[in-house]
């Protein structure tokens, strides 16, 4: 089997938890494959959302689409719960006025089975997060 974007909802992946909620733009819309869709702070920082695989998978990149964030770092968990996690990379990214963010980490291939994405500072007192993709196989059991 190839390599698939475990973060997608129809992956199986789910969302375990996320900071800050707005009805209109929920923080679910992260996992549906879709840039026009996303998930919008309420304007403090850090805000975090942590996203659950259905089973222990090998990531070998890991994106995310989004707007108006400054510093992000990614974390990784391979506990049964979403406990224990490490830091897989942190970057300041480039704002691009009116363009989404378009980030992608390649990183040595790791085992997951939660990733965290912290946002720690934005360009602004609000931001968007489009999509995450994790991009990996899974873990034979």
């Amino acid at each position: 089997m190839g390599a698939a974007d475990w973060c997608r909802s129809s992956a199986g992946a789910g969302l375990v938890l996320a900071t800050s909620s707005d009805a209109e733009h929920p923080a679910e819309s992260v996992a549906d494959g879709s840039s026009k869709t996303f998930w919008t702070t309420t304007g403090m920082f850090p805000q975090e959302l942590i996203i659950g695989f259905p089973k222990c998978v090998k990531i070998s990149k890991v994106a995310i689409q989004c707007y108006l964030v400054r510093t992000l770092r990614i974390e990784r968990s391979t506990s049964k719960d979403p406990v224990g996690f490490e830091q897989c990379v942190e970057k300041d990214l480039q704002h691009r006025e009116g363009q989404l963010q378009m980030e992608e980490f390649t990183l040595p291939e790791f085992q997951a089975t939660y990733l965290r994405f912290i946002i720690k500072s934005g360009f602004d007192h609000f931001v968007s997060v489009h999509r995450v993709m994790a991009e990996g196989t899974a873990e034979n059991t």
